[in-house]
């Protein structure tokens, strides 16, 4: 069924045309989320203000047309998803207030989890919730699904850390709870709603029965229907009523801020991994490590530990466990190194009776700690990597009571042998009784479908009636459960939770058929296919945890949208459906505009690098292999046109001035189809060629000095304040430092193959990559010198894949490892921007340049939210508004800022052009900072 006419021409006068979606790819990609399952909106729209999302509310109320929202969208049980319209969050939910010295935060939904606890850090502070995905997901997710995670338990969740909320009701209104005028405002026109909700308070706590089953129920971690407990911890009904929205779902009303009371993040901490001999052993341990002071206990099963016992740094004795071997996974967090000795004491001697199969001891070392915890965060995606093609991973999350424990491990692993799931891996957060069980299931048969069913209906009837305990402790109701609520709740906690729904949603349009739903198989509708595509990203589990990071995400689509549908290209081929439309719209918003940088395999929990496949389609897509041999065989003499065409550049922008210029490119582009690149103010001049150095016996210590050839040909912008060519600058320095320099041998025809790899062309890429090592070889006389390469994304080129033993540095790590014990660092005053570079990134460089930067400078900035600048090699010359939408937030941060810097030259000339400061290399601040330490 269509959405009615007036509600499309209603939404299109509020909403401009480029916010609205309901083209057949834009529809399909905002269909998935997180969870197993699929609906295709009809309409997909951005907001970007309060005011637009009571508007839509007034309209749908009138038309009686279903709406869902949408924050990050990794939610797990199908609550982000809508067959009608999805309104889904824009760039302008990001307001922050922190008050009373941290002690509080006022959070706008759009707020990442982990960005609030980034302000937070500074005070000592952060905000309880913790799921596992706070590098994605939204605040208005957080508190929506009443999410928590390992640390957080019952006491530090968004409900009992909720110091206030603004909401908007289905209505319309807009209730915010911090504004007295407003509170009296709406106890004037909502009274009437007040009162019921008053009422079913009062209700609920004279059943004594219900009420002492709500009180249960939430000692456990409990996310499974409505936040019923509202109702018997409070009397006040605008307390009932921004309670009951935490938990809801969306299905409640829009949660439009948020303040929480932050907890303290403890600056001390100690880990440690004790494998107990059996699942008993280990979980009567939990108890009484319920009653020490750790922050902390997870459990891994044997099968979870054997997930991941072959990862990198795990210790060996992990693969020969016992196979009834259970570990504890426990963390201690103080406010000084001497309490959290005190408490580690504590701990061993609470443990000592326990005995114990193997063990890590408590150890304060960062590095160790973060090796012992990526065995918990591994599990998830080791069962993700091992799945079948076309099978889904599922991850179901229940609580049973501490104190029954080991004996609902040992009845779910039943359940896994009685249903065949023998991939099944159980972990949580042992404290809380709270189990995450994963298994691997295919939808497409439909005796798996069934299979499923069966199963499902086991486990509800285990946790839920056997033990009493809670089928969603923190992964929200969703559609997943919703059949399910009746059971674990009883026929009067159930009805109650259809009054509060028809109490504050009267006509039902608000997220129907999540948490509460008259279907009892909608958990078994709308399944999501996952259908083989590609080897490179068969293995996404459509999570969302790329998407952070991707430069296109809001312009085009994010890693996981062009997987959803390339994915979706690939069955309809194979069903003999046409596919020509949706291949055209896929061109640009798929391939085109994808920056292909890999960040997104970073945060990928199976490490799918999207930009792989898009760079295997552009290579089956590249039409002109003889012209990519010609210029590969012609390096130099193309290097050469490029010096001529920015000296041509360089003589217009003299002679015409920079306004006129830009204003001439930009007409030349659009008359040439956008075929002929952007020309800005931070374009810049040409490098003069580079003279060949002598080579003498110094009997100083020698460093190749291999400069890209973005270097050797771009050098300055004439605007900007450094205009020695960062060839010199970096020869100056490495001099300065006491080093020979060494250039390798015809080195303009030289070229490490990035350019000819993202364009489409791996086989004339390898072959420049290996030309160029076989160069650096001589250079270093066999590895015998350390490789300086002046770029970072060059760098990464040569050092991914086999690079024959020789020692090749980006800058951030020759300046740390070899000019940090040769140069004096004496800081400047002036703000100083740092860009950290998707590729150095990837070499694990990150932290290190911001470190650098702040010897070099007593004020760094490193602007939040910008990983990628989007100008990816040339398409900041070729696709601007990547460029432009990367960087969209940049300017209002950085202006105070005397400089920037970072260490890839194209990447400055976007960040100069969009921030008003000048970008340069790394190179530039170390030398002006430096002088040469007397060796």
């Amino acid at each position: 069924m269509s959405l009615p006419a007036d509600f499309l021409t209603g939404a299109r006068r509020l909403i401009p045309p480029e916010r609205l979606f309901d083209d057949p790819l834009s529809t399909l990609a905002f269909g998935t989320d997180a969870s197993f399952y699929r609906l295709i909106p009809k309409l997909v729209v951005r907001v970007e203000s309060e005011a637009e999302v009571v508007r839509l509310l007034h309209l749908a109320t009138r038309h009686k047309v279903p709406v869902t929202f949408r924050a990050a969208g990794t939610s797990l049980s199908g609550q982000a998803i809508s067959d009608s319209v999805l309104i889904v969050l824009g760039d302008y939910w990001n307001g922050r207030e922190i008050r009373d010295g941290g002690n509080q935060i006022r959070l706008q939904p759009g707020v990442i989890g982990a960005q609030a606890n980034a302000v937070l850090a500074p005070l000592g502070r952060r905000i309880g919730p913790d799921p596992a995905s706070i590098n994605a997901c939204k605040i208005g997710g957080i508190v929506a699904n009443n999410a928590s995670g390992m640390c957080c338990g019952t006491a530090q969740n968004s409900y009992q850390t909720l110091a206030g909320m603004r909401v908007v009701l289905a209505d319309g209104t807009v209730l915010d709870s911090e504004d007295e005028r407003g509170v009296a405002a709406f106890r004037q026109s909502h009274g009437a709603l007040l009162e019921q909700l008053a009422e079913l308070g009062r209700e609920t706590r004279a059943n004594t029965a219900l009420a002492e089953r709500i009180r249960h129920k939430y000692r456990l971690k409990n996310t499974t229907g409505l936040s019923l407990n509202a109702l018997v911890d409070f009397d006040d009904p605008l307390d009932i009523l921004t309670h009951l929205m935490v938990g809801s779902e969306g299905t409640l009303g829009f949660i439009s801020s948020v303040t929480y009371n932050t907890v303290p993040e403890y600056p001390h901490k100690a880990s440690a991994l004790i494998v107990f001999p059996d699942v008993d052993t280990c979980c009567r341990a939990v108890p009484v490590l319920k009653q020490q002071p750790v922050a902390a206990v997870e459990l891994l099963d044997r099968r979870s530990l054997r997930s991941v016992q072959d990862q990198p740094g795990l210790p060996g004795w992990v693969a020969a466990l016992s196979d009834g071997a259970c570990a504890l996974l426990i963390e201690s967090r103080a406010a000084s190194q001497s309490l959290l000795h005190e408490q580690l004491a504590q701990i061993r001697a609470a443990l000592a009776p326990f005995p114990v199969e193997q063990q890590v001891d408590f150890t304060e070392d960062p590095a160790v700690s973060g090796q012992l915890w990526a065995i918990r965060k591994g599990t998830f995606p080791a069962v993700g990597a091992v799945r079948a093609t076309g099978t889904t991973v599922i991850i179901e999350d229940v609580t049973f009571p501490v104190e029954q424990l080991a004996a609902g491990v040992h009845r779910l692993i039943e359940l896994f042998e009685k249903h065949g799931y023998d991939e099944a891996i159980i972990f949580g957060h042992a404290l809380e009784g709270n189990l995450h069980f994963v298994f691997t299931q295919g939808f497409e048969d439909p005796a798996q479908v069934a299979r499923y069913e069966v199963f499902m209906g086991d486990v509800a009837e285990l946790v839920a009636i056997e033990f009493g305990g809670s089928l969603k402790a923190e992964h929200g109701t969703g559609r997943n459960m919703a059949p399910f609520v009746e059971k674990e709740w009883g026929s009067d906690a159930y009805q109650l939770m259809w009054r509060i729904k028809r109490l504050l949603d009267p006509q039902g349009i608000l997220n129907p058929d999540v948490v509460l739903s008259d279907d009892p198989q909608i958990h078994l509708k709308n399944l999501k296919p996952l259908p083989a595509a590609n080897d490179i990203v068969d293995k996404c589990i459509e999570c969302g945890f790329c998407e952070p990071v991707c430069p296109s995400n809001g312009l085009t689509l994010t890693p996981r949208q062009r997987i959803v549908i390339w994915r979706d290209i690939q069955a309809k081929k194979r069903a003999g459906i046409d596919t020509r439309e949706l291949e055209a719209a896929y061109q640009y918003q798929g391939i085109d505009s994808c920056a292909a940088t890999g960040l997104c395999a970073e945060r990928c929990p199976v490490g799918i690098n999207t930009g792989d496949l898009v760079r295997e389609l552009r290579a089956s897509q590249a039409a002109y292999p003889e012209r990519a041999n010609w210029l590969a065989k012609h390096f130099a003499g193309a290097l050469k046109g490029v010096r001529f065409t920015l000296r041509a550049a360089d003589l217009a922008h003299r002679l015409l001035g920079a306004p006129r210029l830009q204003r001439w490119s930009e007409g030349a582009r659009k008359l040439s189809g956008e075929r002929l690149p952007s020309w800005t103010p931070a374009m810049p001049q040409p490098v003069k060629l580079i003279p060949p150095l002598d080579q003498w016996q110094s009997g100083k210590p020698r460093v190749v000095y291999l400069p890209a050839c973005i270097s050797r040909s771009m050098g300055p912008a004439r605007s900007d304040s450094e205009q020695m060519p960062l060839i010199d600058k970096t020869r100056a320095l490495l001099e300065k430092a006491g080093y020979e320099v060494v250039l390798p041998a015809q080195l303009d025809g030289l070229c490490c193959g990035q350019p000819f790899a993202s364009k489409g062309y791996p086989e004339q890429a390898e072959a420049k990559r290996n030309e160029l090592l076989a160069a650096l070889r001589e250079a270093s006389r066999n590895g015998q010198y350390p490789i300086y390469c002046d770029t970072s994304p060059c760098t990464l080129s040569l050092i991914n894949g086999e690079a024959d033993g020789l020692d090749i540095l980006d800058p951030v790590r020759f300046i740390r490892t070899h000019l940090f014990q040769r140069l004096e660092f004496t800081p400047q005053a002036g703000a100083v921007a740092v860009h950290v570079t998707c590729s150095t990134q990837h070499l694990g460089e990150g932290q290190a340049l911001i470190e650098i930067a702040r010897r070099c400078s007593t004020n760094v900035v490193v602007p939040e939210g910008i990983h990628c600048c989007g100008f990816a090699g040339d398409k900041g010359f070729n696709l601007p508004e990547l460029n432009d939408h990367a960087l969209r937030t940049l300017k209002p941060v950085v202006q105070h800022c005397s400089e920037g810097v970072s260490t890839s030259r194209t990447c400055e000339i976007g960040l100069s052009s969009h921030s008003g400061v000048d970008y340069h290399s790394l190179v530039y601040l170390v030398d002006r900072v430096t002088k040469p330490i007397a060796l």
